[in-house]
């Protein structure tokens, strides 16, 4: 039962990434169906974005009266909707109007099953849950390849909503597997609040690292296709397909994270993602064939692989396990800020200037992270006596 529940967690990490490559991957083509700028991306990424950023804030909440098995299953339901609904839309506003949904979902589950993690597995296994986050965001953009290539966008999202709605199916029916967990701290996690949270020693750190590398994650995922169509010259087909590439090196990472992990420790593993990625990205300043960039986007998505899964399970040893569940939520808000914000800001940014300016940018947010996360844990370690 144990092995069971495990496989299902995984199951339902890869639902949360499969609808979060879609879009990036199939923009490039769908701007020019629908008629709006190139930019107007940011717009559909900042409502998900905005719709997560609230129910991440009340997960907590939710986990709390419904559990974290029923949030899970909700969730995913809600966002298989979303996806057939983006599937049948032929106008702009439309896709705005669908991404609240799917925006919602994504926040619940996000945070739910990140702080279930947290609590009841080892850093390995936190890894290798996000490292199944990343095989969904691998497989969407080859099936919106398809798509584009075959048909049209709208057929991407159909198939991927289906996929979606037969993983929520799999997880009703197996809803008393989630019993083999005893349900520990759910109901005894404190709620700390917004402020409250604010005055935990180190948090205000967490919550800026945690906003900068999401920020660039989520950059790199949303604009490497019109990356390589603007900056290279690609055609909206292959550039579709070059955007997976990110995901290949951030789910390898994942996989093999797993496996050093625990010997490593958190701290150091986002260290050394931090290194890894800020050197993939350097690699994009150097004027070179599009094979160049190729390599960079997968270095890039291997550095990246670490760092979310070791900032989110290092939370209740930083701030104790009965903080987690409130801090893990706002975590997961702020996360979603840099979302919201970040990527259109590029796009505007790209729009002016060109979107070669993309390492740049992300430099500057990698900068950023690393020295907000180390923050965190020197002042943690701090506050609990250690020695840093």
């Amino acid at each position: 039962m144990y092995s069971l529940l495990l496989a299902l967690i995984y199951l339902a990490f890869i639902s949360l990434g499969l609808p979060d490559s879609l879009l990036g991957s199939g923009w490039p083509a769908m701007h020019e169906e629908l008629g709006v700028p190139v930019s107007y991306m940011g717009f559909i990424s900042m409502t998900i974005s905005a719709c997560t950023i609230v129910s991440s804030l009340f997960s907590y909440k939710l986990t709390k009266a419904l559990g974290t098995r029923l949030v899970t299953v909700i969730s995913v339901f809600l966002t298989a909707a979303a996806l057939l609904g983006f599937s049948f839309a032929n106008a702009f506003w439309q896709l705005i109007l669908i991404a609240i949904p799917y925006g919602l979902g994504a926040g619940a589950i996000d945070a739910a099953l990140n702080n279930y993690v947290a609590l009841h597995y080892k850093a390995k296994h936190m890894s290798w849950l996000h490292c199944f986050w990343g095989v969904g965001t691998i497989i969407s953009p080859f099936v919106m390849s398809y798509a584009l290539t075959n048909s049209i966008w709208n057929d991407g999202y159909r198939i991927v909503g289906f996929i979606q709605l037969g993983i929520a199916l799999i997880l009703l029916f197996t809803l008393p597997v989630w019993k083999a967990n005893k349900p520990i701290s759910e109901q005894k996690q404190k709620n700390v609040g917004l402020l409250g949270a604010f005055k935990i020693k180190g948090v205000p750190f967490l919550l800026i690292g945690f906003f900068a590398y999401c920020a660039t994650e989520s950059t790199a995922m949303s604009w490497a296709s019109t990356y390589f169509a603007e900056a290279k010259g690609i055609s909206a087909e292959q550039a579709a397909q070059f955007a997976s590439l990110f995901y290949i090196g951030l789910t390898a990472s994942r996989f093999i994270s797993g496996f050093v992990s625990d010997k490593l420790g958190d701290r150091k593993m986002i260290v050394i993602g931090a290194c890894i990625l800020a050197c993939g990205t350097v690699l994009l300043f150097i004027p070179a064939g599009g094979w160049l960039a190729i390599a960079a986007f997968v270095i890039m998505g291997f550095g990246c692989g670490p760092i979310y899964p070791c900032i989110i399970h290092s939370t209740p040893s930083n701030f104790g396990p009965e903080n987690s569940g409130a801090i893990i939520g706002i975590q997961m808000a702020s996360a979603y800020v840099g979302s919201t914000f970040l990527p259109p800001l590029f796009g505007l940014l790209g729009n002016a200037i060109g979107f070669e300016i993309l390492p740049v940018y992300v430099l500057i947010l990698v900068a950023l992270m690393i020295t907000m996360t180390e923050c965190t844990f020197r002042i943690t370690k701090k506050a609990r006596g250690l020695d840093l």
